[in-house]
């Protein structure tokens, strides 16, 4: 077992808070030269997800950082000229192409397993089928390799559905873009620049690059956190974290170990700090033990909870203002009027914030209105009313 050192810093939890937000790019100027390329590659990882009510999660984790991009140029900058792939981080997201080498150990442990949930019916048959359409056709969404479904429920996969998700799971099969939301499959071979497409680097290294990454873009991050960011085991972690130049500091009521960047302890977190709604699955936000620690903010995404039984609403987008969590807006869309269907804000102090994340939201998903439904407490209504008429954008 590695000893680890005692930390020689200790960082207070406002420090720490401030870190963090620096780290995940909503403290200081934005890079917007960089653009949405350049989010991805200081991020890491963009995490991907079927629910669009303002925007889809991979549109909104830009859009929070830059303010309001350009939709279609943040589609582009994901799924042009091979700069990223989709796989397995922290859930289906997309990735940096550069770091198709460091998910070895992940193909390698989908090969080992033998099987997703789905069984091939013929394997060898249905696997060659596929590998020869791409290779005949180039770049195929599902449909036009066969059909994803039998006909039934969304989890009934026809085996060309199943087949080619197995290729994608082991490395074979590539995803570089999506159409209209449709994956498009392509011969890792053929979309994976040829300096990457390897799978030399052994398990130890593929956990030390991603811990070295987690820990970037987290800042500062305990064991769980540095863990959770790309889903590996904590044993993994504690493997690798000696040689990953990670700094051992202690934080003010974490009550745990922490390490922390050494680039993010050189200069102090200070600048301009970011107000805008964030997507329940920004990587600022995913790992909700850690949002608690750091924010004292507990949030739950409510989509999948029964509608009698929400308190925050379907998809309440959290309230990011002078680096805190101040409140939540539940959005949705009719025509072009944004729709705040719930917001629940902790003060007064809250109330001209959630006025302009909302009056900017609308401009940039081109809705020319933004009206506000209910507000908690009720008291907060009609000033929030009033500053959101008073927004610069919609009114």
């Amino acid at each position: 077992m590695t000893l680890l050192p005692p930390p020689q810093l200790t960082l207070s939890a406002d420090e720490a808070r401030r870190i963090a937000l620096r780290a995940q790019g909503f403290l200081g100027a934005p890079d917007r030269r960089a653009g949405t390329r350049g989010v991805l590659r200081s991020l890491g990882a963009v995490q991907l997800d079927t629910i669009s009510v303002l925007a889809r999660s991979h549109e909104l984790i830009p859009y929070a950082r830059l303010g309001a991009v350009g939709r279609e140029a943040v589609e582009q900058a994901y799924w042009t000229d091979h700069h990223a792939f989709e796989y397995w981080s922290h859930a289906a997201c997309v990735l940096p192409i550069e770091e198709w080498p460091h998910f070895a150990f992940r193909r390698r442990a989908m090969r080992a397993r033998g099987h997703r949930w789905h069984l091939l019916a013929d394997a060898e048959r249905s696997l060659a089928a596929v590998l020869d359409q791409l290779k005949a056709e180039g770049p195929l969404n599902s449909t036009q390799l066969g059909g994803a479904k039998n006909g039934g429920l969304w989890w009934d996969w026809s085996e060309t559905k199943i087949a080619v998700e197995w290729l994608l799971d082991t490395g074979q099969v590539v995803c570089t873009q999506r159409r209209g939301w449709k994956r498009i499959y392509d011969l890792a071979e053929r979309a994976v620049p040829g300096a990457l497409l390897h799978d030399d680097l052994d398990d130890t290294e593929c956990a030390r690059r991603l811990v070295t990454l987690a820990g970037a873009a987290l800042g500062v991050a305990t064991r769980s956190d540095l863990a959770d960011y790309h889903r590996l085991k904590g044993e993994q972690v504690t493997a690798v974290i000696g040689d990953t130049g990670l700094v051992p500091v202690e934080v003010e009521g974490w009550g745990k170990p922490a390490w922390a960047d050494p680039a993010a302890l050189a200069v102090e977190p200070r600048g301009r700090h970011r107000t805008t709604l964030l997507s329940p699955f920004d990587s600022l936000i995913w790992d909700r033990p850690r949002t608690e620690r750091i924010f004292g903010f507990t949030h739950r995404l409510e989509a999948y909870t029964p509608k009698p039984r929400r308190v925050h609403g379907y998809f309440a987008m959290p309230l990011l203002a002078g680096g805190k969590l101040v409140g939540r807006v539940d959005p949705a869309r009719e025509g072009k009027t944004l729709v705040a269907r719930q917001v629940s804000l902790n003060g007064p102090k809250a109330v001209q914030p959630a006025a302009d994340a909302i009056a900017e939201a609308a401009g940039w998903v081109g809705c020319v209105e933004a009206r506000v439904e209910r507000v908690l407490p009720e008291t907060l209504r009609a000033p929030l009313v009033e500053a959101v008429r008073g927004a610069h954008g919609p009114h």
